[in-house]
Order: structure tokens, then sequence, then C-alpha cells
């Protein structure tokens, strides 16, 4: 939560519910309906939230529905409005980039979900993975693109992958070889003295790898330039307006809201982390939110900067499986995040946050007792197999989504949603990638055995995975 005496500007709006700290999307039937953002760094200081259309208020037309005003349905609209001359009305539950939009780290990487580009070629082959690639270097050029105009404090350079034990870095050398090799993709290793003098001095670290693409941005206020651009382009943006009923009747869609019933010719869901068992058959079971942690602390003092040797603004990840991503903002403040509690329920418990500070201490023990300024969490939407879906499920719906990010949707939501419009304007077939071609996959079995009986399981296996990856990470 924010701390006393720093003000979060975006509150001034008067929303009409407040923020709800223990939102659960596997319990809650809808994530609200106009609540309060999350009290993060980027909605406290992006300014004043963009002018919008306001609540549905009765019941209306639209050629096409986009669902959730995050990254992914805004650019969405952005693109099917520029490309296609489409004018697309967005539907939001709470307020703008309410969700996943305005709670991650800022981090726009030249990734697509969690697996690593070996993973890709083990699961899919080296043709598709390179495609795959491909499709990632895409991103980021439509990503640079579409942040040209908007003051989102940019922080380029690439990525830093850090290795957190001398036991990762055989492997992360194995990973920047085929990157170099078979990907001509530039990534470079780091001995730990090289990184702890020229980059930063995290005390955690034993080497890294750079990799060229990776930029830094303010999450809230790339969130409302996108908001912006889309509404200069004539898309309508409809806060306080849930999805709570959604039927398809003779290939028309009727989705129903607190103020009327919107009917669409297509849907284009883009609810991440935020979306709800109940909002759609073809979604429930398919995704796994968790939950992940973030702080920001006070601008750092020249001597707490020396003290760390930040020499970097650049983002930062490191190599546990519950990762860390860290870096130093422009404002010199540290923003960390890492995994949070299970549930939505627990999620406000302080114990999560003195995990966080405590990590933050042991990379930078220099900065023991600084005050934080703002503390939040958010929900993840993590796919079954750990990569994303921009698909149509049903050939005979015009229903479409784009899901399943697992953390690195900052960049790669705007390549979805440029896809997700590409869908949306009958254009789907010429995508060919398993990414397009096929449905988010219910919970598995050691990838072996996939079925929806697993899904009241979920969290109990999360709980055990937890365990598990804390001690591959720290101690075997």
């Amino acid at each position: 939560m924010p701390r006393s005496g720093v003000e979060n500007e975006a509150t001034k709006t008067s929303p009409s519910q407040p923020y709800d700290p223990a939102y659960d999307p596997l319990k809650s039937a809808t994530p609200g309906a106009g609540r309060d953002y999350a009290p993060t760094y980027w909605v406290g200081t992006a300014g004043e939230p963009p002018a919008d259309d306001g609540p549905i208020t009765q019941d209306t037309d639209a050629d096409v529905v986009i669902i959730g005003s995050g990254f992914t349905g805004l650019t969405a609209a952005i693109f099917l409005a520029q490309e296609y001359g489409i004018k697309a009305t967005v539907l939001e539950a709470n307020r703008t980039s309410w969700g996943c939009s305005t709670r991650n780290g800022g981090q726009a990487q030249c990734a697509s979900g969690r697996l690593k580009r070996s993973q890709w070629i083990q699961r899919y082959g080296l043709d598709t993975a390179l495609k795959l690639h491909r499709e990632c270097l895409d991103g980021m050029a439509t990503f640079k693109e579409l942040i040209k105009d908007i003051d989102c404090e940019p922080q380029p350079g690439g990525h830093l992958y850090l290795a957190h034990r001398d036991k990762v870095m055989p492997t992360l050398e194995k990973e920047a070889k085929l990157l170099r090799e078979t990907f001509d993709y530039d990534a470079q290793i780091l001995d730990a003295d090289t990184v702890k003098r020229e980059w930063l001095d995290d005390k955690e670290a034993a080497g890294a790898m750079h990799e060229p693409e990776g930029i830094g941005i303010h999450a809230g206020k790339l969130a409302f330039g996108y908001h912006r651009k889309a509404r200069a382009l004539g898309v309508k943006i409809h806060p306080a307006s849930p999805v709570q009923g959604f039927e398809t009747r003779n290939g028309v869609h009727y989705l129903q809201t607190p103020g009327g019933v919107v009917k669409a010719r297509a849907v284009g869901i883009a609810t991440g982390g935020y979306t709800s068992q109940s909002l759609h058959r073809e979604l429930k079971n398919r995704l796994l939110p968790i939950l992940s942690n973030s702080i920001v602390t006070r601008p750092l003092t020249d001597e707490e900067l020396a003290a760390c040797n930040f020499r970097t603004h650049q983002i930062i990840t490191d190599t546990r499986i519950l990762r860390h991503y860290y870096r130093l903002l422009p404002d010199n403040r540290l923003q960390i995040g890492s995994r949070s509690a299970i549930t939505g329920r627990d999620a406000p418990q302080q114990k999560y946050e003195d995990m966080l500070v405590g990590d933050m201490h042991r990379k930078f023990p220099a900065l023991q007792g600084i005050e934080l300024d703002y503390s939040w969490w958010g929900w993840v939407d993590v796919s079954h197999d750990m990569m994303p879906r921009i698909h149509q499920p049903d050939a005979r719906e015009t229903v479409y989504y784009a899901l399943g990010y697992g953390g690195n949707g900052v960049m790669y939501s705007a390549q979805a949603g440029r896809r997700l419009a590409q869908w949306i304007a009958g254009h789907g077939q010429e995508l060919e990638l398993p990414i397009f071609t096929s449905r988010l996959p219910f919970p598995n079995l050691r990838e072996m055995v996939e079925a929806q009986a697993f899904a009241p399981f979920r969290r109990f296996g999360q709980r055990f995975l937890y365990r598990w990856y804390h001690l591959k990470d720290e101690v075997i």
C-alpha cells in the first residue's frame, strides 16, 4: 500500500467503489464495477487518468467489442482502427487499465510466455522455434513503434539476466551460445566481477547474460498513452461496465453489463490475469492466475547509489524459477518484484511484503531500513503450458482471445493486440504458429496428461510447486 506522505494523484477522480486488495479471479464472478486502482507507483505518478466515454447506460449495438482496457485491449483497438478501419467499443469492469497493465514491473522483454528458446526447440522443433523468435523480434518492433509518441519514460539498452548462484552459469552460458549461433541474437555472458563492477553490485550475482533487446517503461503512462491514442482514433472506452453475462445467438453476441446489453458482431477478450471463470465457457479453467508482489523505495541518495554501485537503468531479472524482476527507475527509486500469496484472501498479509524486502536486502545490503513509498500486488495470467494464445477457439463463433503471457506481457501485449485485431478483421488464417492455432490448454500432469478434471487441484499443486521451486532455487 502507498506509504503516508505519498500522494496518489489518480484517486482524485472519485471512483464509485474502493480498491479490493483481496480480489481473486478464481473466486469472484467479476472484477467489480468501477473499483479504484491498486495503489501502485505507476498509477501514483502517471497523472490524472485520461477522459473516457463513461459506463454503459443503455442497450447498445457495436460492430466489435473488446473486453478489457489494458495493454492488449487498447492496442487491439488501435490496430483495428489504424489497419482495418474498425472502431471498436472497449468494455472495462473498473477503470482504464485497472488490472495487469498498471500492476506489472514495466519490463518490456523480447519474450512471449515463460519458456526459453531452448525449451521452444524441445517442444516445437527448431523451425517453429525460429519463427517464434522472429515473432518476438517483430513484436519488439511493433512495441517500439507504438510508444514513439508516448511519454512513458523508456529506459532502453537491453535485459540483464542475472545468475543468482554459481551453479546456474553453465546453463546460462549454453543458452547464450544457442541464442548467438542458432537465433543470431547477440546474447553475451558477463562474469561476476564484470557485473558487480560495471553494472550493479547485486551481492547474489554469480554472472549474467546480457541480451540486446529490452526496455523499461512507466506502465501507467504507457497505459494512459494507449488510451488517449485509441480514443483519438474513434474508439469508445466504457469503464465500470463489467461483462456479467455473455450469450451468443444466431451469430450475434449479447454482453450484459450493469447499465445495459451490448450487442456485437465480434468480441475480443483481453482480460489477462483478471479473467473471471464465468466470463466465457472457452476460458473456464484454462488459466492459472498467480500473484506477484512489487515494491518501490524512496529515491536513493548518491551515497546509496554508490554503495550499490548502480551503473545501469536497464531491466534485470534473476535466474530463479520464482524470479525477481527489478531495476533503477528514472527518479532513482529501486523497484523490485517477485512471487506473492497463492489466494486473494492471503494477499494482504504483511509477510509477503516482508519476504520481498528481505530479498532486496540480500541483494543490496546497503538498503537495509530504506523506506518504501509503494507496495502492491497483482494477478498474472499464466497458461498451463507457459505459452500465450491469440486464438479463435470456435470457428463457428466470432469470439477471440489474447491471454496467457505469464508475466512477459508488457512488450508482447502490443504484438498480441495487433494479432487479435488481425483475427477480428478476418485475417487470422494467415497466422500459423502454435500460439495462434491452438486453444489455451487445461491443467496438465507433467505435460503428459491434460484434463479439466485437474482444475480443482491447481492451487494445491501450486503450493507444492512453490516449495519445490524454492528448494531448487536456494538449496539443491
